[in-house]
């Protein structure tokens, strides 16, 4: 827009297109098209280039004139076929399309276009008006970062973009992930803490959800390590960990939280939690598994084998880095 205006002015001048090209650094031929397409030639402003009125004419343009569509009618019933019959995901459709040089549209778009579908009732969605029940979540949507958060707010909280940018790179020991895994209908959970370095995990059984137990259970573990060799623990938003900055003070480390709904921000527990469930499924009540138990899982848990420490387990690279870790 500030080009138009400078053109304009130039203009007044009297110089030559030639020249304003060179000014404002376009081809005269460009110059020369663009006054061409946006100087009327009849009415009040006849032969007059006017920078305002050029812009308005270029965007009229522009909605004007018509659009190569991607989201094809084609494309709409490949990806329908193959939520329906092979149980694809969104995402999966658009990169393996794509992988494979098909056109097609971001995992997004066809977000987008499903939930359209499904709230219109023009005849062009009525076939895939049902296809939102094929997705993996059939009752809602994707949550988004302005979603107003109505839990309770955590005294001495600091978000997870003040934590130390070292702790992203996995390098050293002593950056723990925390979160409770739930047990049948909420009524029953464990506490999983998870260094982010070597994948160590440990768990416990906890009888209640309420902060002074989640506490208690994490002094008993955690205070039995040297004083430098924990460094930060991240948590969720839970009031279950409303007194972090007592565990902080204990074992003196810095304590940090998690976006809202960002559950990939402690990513490295969350993974641990899903291998714990193949030994606790969903709808285990956790108040009927032993401690015993527990624990043994536990040392499968960290006895297992992993591809990112090329099938090492987590207590020999813990070895590795000569460091004294369970006892």
């Amino acid at each position: 827009m500030s080009q138009r205006y400078q053109i304009s002015a130039l203009l007044e001048t009297g110089i030559t297109i030639t020249q304003i090209a060179q000014i404002i650094g376009f081809h005269k031929s460009t110059v020369s098209r663009g006054l061409k397409s946006n100087t009327p030639s009849r009415g009040t402003t006849a032969g007059n280039y006017i920078a305002k009125n050029a812009q308005q004419k270029t965007e009229q343009r522009h909605c004007n004139k018509p659009k190569y569509i991607l989201l094809t009618e084609a494309l709409k019933k490949r990806i329908a076929g193959l939520m329906e019959y092979e149980k694809w995901r969104p995402e999966l459709i658009a990169k393996r399309l794509s992988k494979e040089s098909e056109v097609c549209v971001s995992h997004e778009t066809i977000y987008k276009w499903i939930w359209t579908a499904k709230h219109s009732n023009h005849r062009k969605h009525s076939s895939y008006k049902k296809l939102h029940k094929h997705l993996r979540h059939t009752g809602r949507r994707q949550k988004r970062n302005n979603i107003k958060d109505k839990r309770v707010a955590i005294t001495g909280r600091v978000g997870i973009d003040k934590r130390p940018k070292v702790v992203e790179k996995r390098l050293r020991i002593g950056d723990i992930e925390v979160d409770l895994m739930m047990g049948n209908n909420h009524k029953s959970a464990l506490l999983v803490m998870t260094d982010r370095a070597t994948l160590v995990t440990m768990i416990e059984k906890l009888s209640s959800k309420n902060a002074d137990e989640v506490y208690r259970k994490m002094n008993e573990r955690l205070t039995c390590f040297s004083a430098s060799w924990i460094k930060t623990i991240t948590f969720d938003n839970g009031k279950e960990f409303a007194y972090h900055h007592k565990i902080a003070k204990d074992v003196n480390a810095k304590t940090y939280f998690t976006r809202p709904y960002a559950s990939q921000d402690k990513g490295t527990v969350e993974n641990r939690i899903g291998v714990i469930r193949r030994f606790f499924p969903k709808k285990t009540h956790l108040r009927e598994v032993s401690v015993k138990r527990i624990k043994e899982v536990e040392k499968l848990l960290n006895y297992r084998p992993i591809r990112k420490f090329n099938y090492n387990n987590r207590i020999e690279v813990l070895k590795n880095k000569c460091v004294a870790l369970m006892g």
